[in-house]
């Protein structure tokens, strides 16, 4: 499924894709099976983690999580809206930051903007928590550069074969690279579940795609997007920090409910040219301290 590195001196992380046998294909970051109408689903699965260390060194890199997330979402077009009140009113204080002020910085890691969405999300609820890379990490970067703990976080998430720093996770991975971190990608069922996490003071990156007038506010479109979901209005609207924005004070955005909730969950949408193109079906990205209990919400770990 990848090469995987928590810098890039050495082997350089990077996706396998397109690998596959006659039912199933590596794309990116996820196995699929082509074709589940005709009856093929994966039954079990088995993983292999393999360390490699330098032939002069008696270390080996250090392993504390490994891990897949499997699931069996059905074609939609919409979903139902879910009915909230649970983290009303409650809004997490998860620094800012936009990735739109970084739009041409280091085209050898996808040159910022619109293409750094992942690793700025990323950057902030690390930061939530209270890390961050030193000084020493982000030295490399042009000190004309605002905030290089973004820049830093888009090198060390960058795949060298999808040319891009949006691999899921690999994300999270560098997330959980920091002391006391887990992180990990996984769907959730709703936005009851999001409250949940919130009103347990974990903000949650969400994955989405929407045309702009499915989603009131946003004022683009984008076939694939992350935002940081860090709270909820008084009335159940989302607050997200944006980091599609101007700056780094315009990061905060609340978007309608019902709209969200759609552009997240849903798994099939109708693209700018008229087309069906693919929906993330609720994909998430968690990172918390691995002391902090994780609230009850189906399929997060006991």
């Amino acid at each position: 499924m990848g090469r995987w590195a928590s810098g890039d001196a050495d082997i350089r992380r990077t996706s396998v894709n397109r690998q596959g046998d006659p039912w199933s294909t590596i794309w990116t970051d996820t196995f699929s099976i082509d074709d589940v109408a005709a009856g093929v689903l994966l039954r079990e699965y088995q993983l292999r983690l393999t360390l490699y260390r330098a032939p002069d060194q008696w270390r080996s890199p250090r392993v504390w999580m490994v891990g897949a997330m499997g699931s069996f979402v059905p074609d939609r077009f919409t979903v139902p809206l879910s009915t909230g009140r649970i983290a009303w009113g409650r809004e997490l204080s998860v620094p800012r930051y936009s990735q739109n002020i970084h739009e041409g910085h280091y085209p050898e890691y996808d040159g910022g903007g619109e293409a750094w969405c992942s690793p700025t999300s990323t950057e902030m609820v690390v930061e939530y928590w209270g890390r961050r890379p030193s000084e020493e990490d982000t030295s490399w970067v042009d000190p004309t550069y605002p905030d290089p703990t973004v820049n830093h976080a888009a090198r060390m998430v960058y795949d060298y074969t999808y040319d891009g720093a949006g691999n899921w996770p690999f994300n999270t991975a560098y997330a959980a690279s920091f002391p006391g971190l887990d992180a990990f990608v996984t769907r959730l069922h709703s936005l009851d579940d999001v409250e949940r996490l919130i009103r347990a003071g974990i903000p949650v990156v969400t994955s989405q795609s929407f045309l702009a007038s499915e989603l009131d506010g946003a004022n683009y479109g984008t076939s694939g997007h992350l935002f940081v979901v860090v709270g909820f209005t008084a009335e159940g609207d989302v607050v997200v920090n944006d980091p599609a924005s101007s700056s780094n004070e315009a990061v905060r955005n609340v978007y309608p409910r019902e709209q969200f909730e759609t552009v997240w969950l849903r798994t099939k949408r109708i693209n700018a040219s008229g087309g069906v193109s693919g929906g993330s079906g609720g994909i998430a990205y968690l990172v918390k301290p691995w002391w902090k209990p994780w609230p009850q919400v189906a399929g997060l770990p006991r």
